[in-house]
C-alpha cells in the first residue's frame, strides 16, 4: 500500500514553494525562441515540461498562477479539489480523481493566466498527480501572491482565498 512518505521517498520528491512535493520528470530539449512567444515571456521556453506533484491533507497548494496552460493528471490517492479564479474574477472548482460517477475527472487543464490552488477534503489522505505545462514551465512565469493582494483583486472570493493562501 502506498503512503505519502513512501511515494515522496521513492520518487525523490522535494517541497514545492506553493505547498506539497514535486519533482520535474521531463523537460524537452527543444526550445521555443523568445521571438515566437507572446511579449509576456522574457526568454525562450522549452516546448513542454512535466512534474510529479504530491499533496497531503495537512497542507494545500496555495493560489498561484503561471502564463501557460497546465494539465493535471490523476495517478493515486484521494481526489484533489482544484480551485480557479479567472482573470475576470469568475471562481470555479473541479475534482480531479477516479470516481467518475461523482463527477471527478482523471485529467483537467487550468488555462494560462488563471489563479489556482488545490486541497484535499478528507483527513489523513494524499494525492499523487502529474502536471504538464506547455510552453515549458520556468519559475520566471510563477506568481505566488500574498493573501492581501489576491483579496484586493477579488474581494468577492475572500473566503476561499483566505483558506488557500499563506
Amino acid at each position: 500500500m502506498n503512503t505519502a512518505q513512501s511515494i515522496i521517498k521513492h520518487l525523490d520528491l522535494q517541497p514545492h514553494p506553493e505547498g506539497g512535493y514535486f519533482r520535474e520528470t521531463y523537460r524537452s530539449k527543444e526550445e521555443i525562441p523568445k521571438a515566437a512567444l507572446p511579449d509576456t515571456y522574457s526568454s525562450s521556453r522549452n516546448y513542454t515540461t512535466a512534474i510529479y506533484f504530491l499533496l497531503t491533507s495537512d497542507t494545500f497548494s496555495a493560489f498561484h498562477r503561471i502564463k501557460q496552460d497546465e494539465i493535471w493528471h490523476f495517478y493515486d490517492g484521494a481526489p484533489i479539489q482544484l480551485h480557479m479564479i479567472s482573470p475576470e474574477g469568475h471562481y470555479s472548482m473541479v475534482r480531479i480523481g477516479k470516481d467518475f460517477s461523482n463527477g471527478e475527472l482523471p485529467q483537467f487543464t487550468v488555462p494560462g493566466g488563471y489563479w489556482f490552488a488545490a486541497n484535499l477534503q478528507k483527513e489523513a489522505t494524499f494525492s499523487l498527480v502529474g502536471c504538464t505545462v506547455s510552453p515549458g514551465f520556468d519559475f520566471q512565469d510563477f506568481e505566488l501572491p500574498k493573501r492581501d493582494y489576491l483579496q484586493s483583486l477579488f474581494p468577492e472570493h475572500t473566503q476561499i482565498i483566505t483558506l488557500l493562501t499563506r
